[in-house]
C-alpha cells in the first residue's frame, strides 16, 4: 500500500503559540505526516512579540519584552532551533542562542520617599542558579509542597536578617530532633504552650519545626503546622510597629516578611495543599484580597514588591490604575515559578530585537522543513459547519477559513520577508513594496496593513475562501476572537462566557534613544528593569546591548524602553471606531511628554531639572545623523533655537489597542472560563494563545509556547503531556 497523503494543517497567526505549535508539528520524528501553512496578516511573524527594523535600522518593538529564567518550554524550543539552524548553515558559523540571550541578574522597584519629593528605587541582584533554561529537569521543583517549604526557609533567613541571631541559635541547635512526625508534634506543642515565639529567634525556630512538618507531609494530624505558622505569623505582628518606625531597610525587609507570611498561613489555611485544584482553588479572589483575608499588613500590600506584581502583568481593569485585578492563584503560581525556579539568571535579555532573536530563526527553521507562509491574509471568518451545536451530540467542525488577500505578491512568488542588517536577519518596520503588485502605490497610500480598522475598507481586496485543511490552530489573539469566531460565540455558551470572563488589556510604550549613558544622566546603580514606579510608565529597562545590533553612524549612548497599561475609555463603540488607532497613539505621545518633562528626573536626576523639564537635546534624532547635522535646527534670520518637545516625534512609541495586540489578563473568576487546546469540542479545531487555559495563565512567552504545544499535542500525540513543563503545575 502507497503511503497516505499528508495531513493538511492551517495555523492562523504567527506569535510564539502558532510557531511552537508549528514547530512541534514539523519535528523530523514525524516524518512529514503534517503539511502546514501559516497565514499571517501583515508582513511579518511575532504577534504581540513582533519586532521591525526603522530608520538606521533602529529596533522598533511593540513593548518590553525579556526572558525569564523559568520559561523552560520557551527556551528549550529555542535552544532547539538555533541548534538546528547552526548544522544547516553549511560551514557558515552562525549564532548561538547564548549569543543571542545574555543573563541579567538584576531587578528594582520603585517606592516613594516616605517624606518630601521623590522616589527611592531598590535594587537587587539574584545570584545564578543551577543549569540553564531550557536544560533537561534534573528534579521537580513545581509543586506546591516544595513552593512552600522553600518559602519557610525564605522566612527563616529574612527574620535572621532582621535581628542578629547567632549561627548556633537553639534553630539550628534542634535541627536534628525533628526527624519524626512524633518529634515535631511535641516541639510544636512545646513552643505554643509556653509562648516562645515572642522573639526573632524562636519564630526562626518556630520556622524549622513548619518546614520540617511540610517535608512530613499527611504524616502530621491535621491542623499542628496551621496552629503553628497562625502562631508565627500572631507573635511577629506584634512587632510591626517598631520594625515600621525603624529604617527604611528593615521596614522593606519586614513587608516581604509579612507578605511571605500571608501566603504561608493562607495556603495552610485554605487546605492549598491537599485541594486537587491546588491554586486554582483560590482564583476567584484578587491577589491582594486574599493576602490579607491571611493577615498582610495595609503596609504591605501597598508595598513596591506587591505593586511590581501588578505593573509586571498590567493586571489594572480597563488600564485603570485604579481598578487593580489579579487571580490570587495565578499571581502565586506566577511568582513562585520567577522566584524560585529560574535557571541561569533571573532575567534573560536578548541583545536584537524579539523579532531577530526568536521569530527570524523559527521562520528560517520552518521553511528549511517545508512549511509554507501566507503573508498579507488576515482572517475574517472561521466557518462552522451546519451540523452540530458545539455543546454535546454530533459535534461541529471548521468547514472553511475567509481571508481577506491584503496584497498580492509579483508573479505569484512567496513573499520573502527578512533583510539583513549588521548580518543578522530581520524584519523590516514596514513591508517590502517591492515585492508586491502595485507595491509603489500600496506604499504611497501607507496602509496599515496590521490595524484592525483596515478591516472597515477590506471590502476593496480579494476575498478568499479556503477549505484545504484537515486541521485549524487558531493562534490568533484573543482580542480578536470575537471578530473572526462570531459562529462560535453565537452557538456555544462557552466561548460565549470565555470572551466576556477573560479580559484583554490595552498597552503603551516607548522608546529613547540618548546621547548620554545612564550615569551622566544621573541612574547610578547598575542597569536593570525596573518596576512599581509612578503611572502610567511604570516599567522601565535599559536596553543599551542592542546599540551594536543597530545601524548607527554615530551610535547613541543608551537605549531606554518604557512600558505600562493604556487607561481606555469604558465605551466599547468608541474603541471600535475607525480613527481610534490614531487618537490612541497621541494619547501615548501626550503621555509620554508629560512623563519625561515631570517624572523621568525621579529616575535619572540630570536628565531634567524642574524649571525647563525635559532636556529634549539629549534625544538622538535620525534625521540629524542622516544629514550630518549635528546641532539643533535654526529659526529664520539663522539664530539657533532650542530643542523642544517636538524632538520627541523622531523617537518610537506605539498604543497596542489592536485586538490581537492587546494583553491578556488573570482577573479573578476568569481563569475558570479559559478554553484548553486539549479542548475536542470541535473535531478538526485546537487552540494556541496565552489566553487559553494551559497550566499558567499568565500574558507571557511561557505560557504562549506551553500552549502552542498543547496544541500540538492535540493534534499529533507528541510532545506528551508530562514533557511540557509545568503543565500539570498544582
Amino acid at each position: 500500500m502507497g503511503q497516505s497523503r499528508p495531513i493538511k494543517v492551517a495555523v492562523i497567526g504567527g506569535g510564539c503559540a502558532s510557531m511552537a505549535a508549528a514547530f512541534e508539528l514539523t519535528r523530523p520524528e514525524h516524518k512529514g505526516r503534517y503539511q502546514l501553512t501559516v497565514y499571517q496578516t501583515g508582513w511579518r511573524l511575532g504577534g504581540k512579540g513582533a519586532s521591525g527594523r526603522g530608520p538606521a535600522g533602529r529596533i522598533e518593538e511593540h513593548g518590553l519584552h525579556i526572558w525569564l529564567g523559568y520559561y523552560e518550554n520557551a527556551f528549550k524550543l529555542l535552544r532547539e532551533c538555533y541548534a538546528e539552524l547552526g548544522a544547516g548553515s553549511r560551514g557558515r558559523r552562525h549564532v548561538e542562542w547564548r549569543d543571542a540571550f545574555f543573563p541579567d541578574p538584576h531587578i528594582a522597584v520603585s517606592e516613594p520617599h516616605r517624606h518630601g519629593d521623590g522616589w527611592a528605587h531598590l535594587t537587587a541582584h539574584f545570584p545564578p542558579a543551577d543549569g540553564l533554561p531550557g536544560d533537561p529537569p534534573t528534579t521537580d521543583p513545581l509543586s506546591l509542597r516544595n513552593y512552600v517549604i522553600r518559602s519557610a526557609i525564605l522566612l527563616r533567613t529574612l527574620l535572621i536578617g532582621i535581628e542578629t541571631i547567632s549561627p548556633l541559635d537553639r534553630n539550628e541547635r534542634g535541627r536534628d530532633d525533628l526527624a519524626s512526625p512524633g518529634a515535631i508534634v511535641e516541639k510544636a506543642a512545646f513552643l505554643l504552650r509556653y509562648g516562645f515565639l515572642a522573639t526573632a529567634a524562636t519564630a526562626v525556630e518556630a520556622l524549622a519545626v513548619v518546614e520540617a512538618g511540610l517535608r512530613m507531609g499527611s504524616k502530621l494530624p491535621a491542623g499542628v503546622i496551621l496552629r503553628l505558622v497562625e502562631a508565627v505569623a500572631a507573635n511577629i505582628k506584634r512587632r510591626v510597629e517598631n520594625w515600621v518606625a525603624a529604617d527604611d531597610e528593615v521596614r522593606r525587609r519586614w513587608e516581604i516578611v509579612d507578605l511571605v507570611l500571608a501566603v504561608l498561613v493562607g495556603i495552610v489555611r485554605f487546605g492549598l495543599l491537599t485541594n486537587p485544584r491546588g491554586l486554582d482553588a483560590i482564583n476567584h479572589y484578587d491577589c491582594r484580597e486574599w493576602l490579607r483575608m491571611n493577615g498582610a499588613s495595609e503596609h504591605a500590600l501597598d508595598s513596591a514588591f506587591l505593586r511590581g506584581l501588578y505593573d509586571l502583568v498590567f493586571a489594572y481593569e480597563g488600564g485603570d490604575p485604579s481598578r487593580p485585578r489579579l487571580a490570587a492563584g495565578d499571581a502565586l503560581r506566577g511568582g513562585f515559578r520567577m522566584f524560585y525556579t529560574y535557571r541561569g539568571a533571573f532575567f534573560w535579555k536578548m541583545r536584537r530585537g524579539m523579532g531577530d532573536v526568536v521569530f527570524a530563526p523559527f521562520y528560517q527553521v520552518l521553511r528549511r522543513r517545508g512549511v509554507r507562509f501566507k503573508f498579507f491574509h488576515r482572517l475574517e471568518n472561521v466557518r462552522l459547519s451546519a451540523a452540530g451545536s458545539g455543546e454535546g451530540g454530533e459535534r461541529a467542525y471548521v468547514e472553511a477559513l475567509e481571508f481577506s488577500v491584503q496584497a498580492k505578491v509579483r508573479g505569484g512568488r512567496d513573499y520573502r520577508p527578512l533583510i539583513a542588517i549588521n548580518g543578522g536577519p530581520c524584519w523590516p518596520s514596514e513591508p517590502e513594496y517591492r515585492q508586491l503588485e502595485h507595491g509603489a502605490a500600496l506604499e504611497a497610500e501607507a496602509r496599515d496593513f496590521e490595524s484592525h480598522w483596515e478591516r472597515a475598507r477590506a471590502a476593496t481586496r480579494t476575498l478568499r475562501v479556503t477549505r484545504d485543511f484537515d486541521f485549524v490552530v487558531l493562534g490568533v489573539g484573543l482580542g480578536a476572537i470575537p471578530y473572526v469566531c462570531k459562529e462560535f460565540i453565537a452557538r456555544d455558551s462557552r466561548w460565549r462566557k470565555m470572551t466576556a470572563n477573560v479580559k484583554t488589556v490595552a498597552t503603551q510604550a516607548f522608546q529613547l534613544w540618548l546621547s548620554e549613558d545612564l550615569q551622566q544622566l544621573g541612574w547610578e546603580p547598575p542597569p536593570v528593569t525596573l518596576s512599581a514606579f509612578v503611572k502610567p510608565f511604570d516599567t522601565w529597562s535599559d536596553m543599551g546591548q542592542v546599540v551594536p545590533a543597530e545601524g548607527w553612524r554615530r551610535p547613541p549612548q543608551t537605549i531606554a524602553y518604557f512600558c505600562g497599561a493604556l487607561h481606555e475609555p469604558d465605551d466599547g463603540e468608541t474603541t471600535a471606531k475607525d480613527g481610534y488607532y490614531a487618537a490612541s497613539r497621541e494619547k501615548v505621545r501626550s503621555n509620554a511628554l508629560a512623563f519625561l518633562d515631570h517624572e523621568v528626573r525621579h529616575l535619572w536626576p540630570k536628565a531634567a531639572d524642574a524649571e525647563r523639564g525635559f532636556r529634549w537635546e539629549l534625544l538622538v534624532d535620525v534625521g540629524d545623523q542622516q544629514s550630518g547635522q549635528e546641532r539643533p535646527g535654526r529659526h529664520r534670520r539663522g539664530r539657533m533655537r532650542a530643542p523642544d518637545r517636538s524632538r520627541f516625534d523622531s523617537q518610537f512609541w506605539v498604543a497596542n489597542v489592536n485586538p490581537t495586540d492587546r494583553y491578556t489578563q488573570s482577573i479573578p473568576g476568569s481563569s475558570e472560563h479559559r478554553i484548553s487546546p486539549l479542548d475536542n469540542t470541535y473535531d478538526n479545531l485546537t487552540l494556541a494563545g496565552d489566553w487559553t487555559d494551559c497550566g499558567l495563565n499568565l500574558g507571557c512567552v511561557e505560557a504562549a509556547v506551553m500552549s502552542g504545544r498543547l496544541a500540538a499535542h492535540a493534534l499529533s500525540g507528541s510532545p506528551a503531556l508530562e514533557g511540557i513543563v509545568g503543565f500539570d503545575h498544582p
